[in-house]
């Protein structure tokens, strides 16, 4: 297990830096690269730079050997790709969706998608894993290290075997995490946060949430309940309230339609003269063409959000805090009311080399974070050790009891999610 997540990490990529870090001796490691090779988890194929004598025999680790699955399920949109057993996302597809549709249809059109996917992308390469992104918190109470049962996450969930169809159908484990906390691995891994140590994650939305880094690790807290900022009270003049009703995209959107139906902005009265309604977005997009009304609706979002986000960075003095969502990321006018607020209410020393910037990810963000949680607990050595003799994940004793479980559990599983009689 150490010596495969040495040359996985990149830590290692010789035999001579795997028996330096290991500090095993040359016939120990030699016979667990064998054993390693041998389960087509490494590969010894291609030859490093020569520094004054024989040019040494990398060591790569097979990320090709098995492929994951991977989705992200959000209240407008559904988004499906694969990615190698390193992390690296192959592909990628959104489209429009409905989270509060019946599960069940949510369900199998998944399962339609991911079988899709494998169809044309999985060119024989062996499914390992599937990873999902959703919009709720996903406890985590330490008893398994993938999914073992469907959590209750959102109305509905609690009476559908979600996870138990994807293992019957793909044979797989799942990992089930947050949207902020997929979108913040995406963005440590692949976007503003690499290089980065401790970085705040911001989502804006519906819902407001942010995910923390801390010594380049995602932090989970007790529960898997970190970051959940858009409970926090604020206040503004005589109103006040939570900050995701006082500054997500639900509010942008209301008090866009107000300034659309009292004439203050011509740009959003003429857009709800065409479209009758009018978005998050559009207020974004009309701020961005220079409507007053529309510009202070977004800066009074974000200097809720940033004085929020000051107390956080007060107390954990990120190196760099990354605003994303969509009416954060389509002008600048939300993201410079979020810095002046930040820099204005922290302390000198927390400011003084702090970055906030915009992501750099969009819708990818969520992908990327759920192969990389997906990666990380294949590979973690309470996981690892449990299959790495078998050469494969689907060898691990959790997954085959539920399994067992799942097959016994068949029949009031198909009496429960029948649709009821016309």
């Amino acid at each position: 297990m150490e010596i495969l997540n040495l040359v996985r990490s990149g830590e290692a990529t010789t035999r001579q830096e795997i028996e330096r870090e290991s500090e095993l001796g040359r016939a120990v490691v030699a016979d667990r690269l064998g054993t390693l090779a041998d389960l087509g988890l490494i590969d010894e194929s291609e030859l490093g730079t020569a520094t004054g004598g024989r040019a040494p025999r990398l060591v790569r680790f097979a990320s090709d050997r098995g492929c994951i699955l991977v989705a992200t399920l959000d209240q407008t949109a559904i988004g499906v790709g694969i990615a190698d057993l390193g992390g690296k996302l192959l592909m990628e597809h959104h489209e429009d969706s409905d989270l509060t549709q019946p599960i069940g249809v949510i369900c199998d059109r998944l399962i339609a998608l991911f079988r899709w996917i494998l169809e044309r992308y999985a060119a024989g390469s062996e499914l390992w894993a599937i990873s999902i992104s959703v919009p709720g918190v996903v406890p985590d109470r330490g008893d398994s290290p993938f999914q073992l049962a469907t959590p209750a996450i959102l109305p509905g969930w609690e009476k559908f075997p979600f996870v138990e169809n994807l293992v019957s159908v793909f044979d797989a484990p799942v990992w089930m995490r947050s949207s902020v906390e997929t979108m913040t691995m995406g963005e440590l891994h692949a976007g503003a946060g690499i290089g980065h140590r401790t970085m705040l994650y911001v989502k804006v939305g519906k819902r407001i949430g942010a995910g923390l880094v801390t010594d380049g690790e995602l932090y989970r807290g007790a529960q898997g309940a970190v970051g959940l900022i858009g409970s926090v009270p604020v206040f503004n003049s005589e109103r006040s309230g939570t900050l995701e009703a006082m500054a997500g995209s639900d509010q942008v959107a209301r008090e866009g339609r107000a300034v659309a139906d009292n004439g203050t902005s011509p740009i959003l009265a003429e857009h709800l003269r065409r479209n009758g309604e009018v978005t998050a977005n559009d207020v974004a997009n009309a701020a961005h063409m220079g409507d007053g009304a529309a510009i202070d609706i977004l800066s009074q979002s974000g200097r809720l959000i940033g004085q929020v986000v000051a107390t956080i960075a007060n107390m954990l003095n990120p190196e760099i805090i990354v605003l994303s969502g969509s009416i954060g990321q389509s002008n600048d006018i939300l993201l410079a009311s979020a810095r002046e607020a930040i820099y204005g209410a922290s302390h000198p020393l927390v400011s003084r080399d702090l970055q906030i910037i915009r992501s750099q990810m969009g819708s990818s963000a969520g992908l990327v974070g759920s192969a990389i949680v997906a990666t990380e607990g294949l590979f973690a050595p309470a996981m690892l050790r449990d299959w790495i003799m078998a050469g494969k994940p689907q060898a691990h004793h959790l997954l085959q009891q539920m399994k067992d479980r799942i097959a016994r559990d068949a029949p009031s599983r198909a009496q429960l999610t029948r649709p009821p009689d016309t």
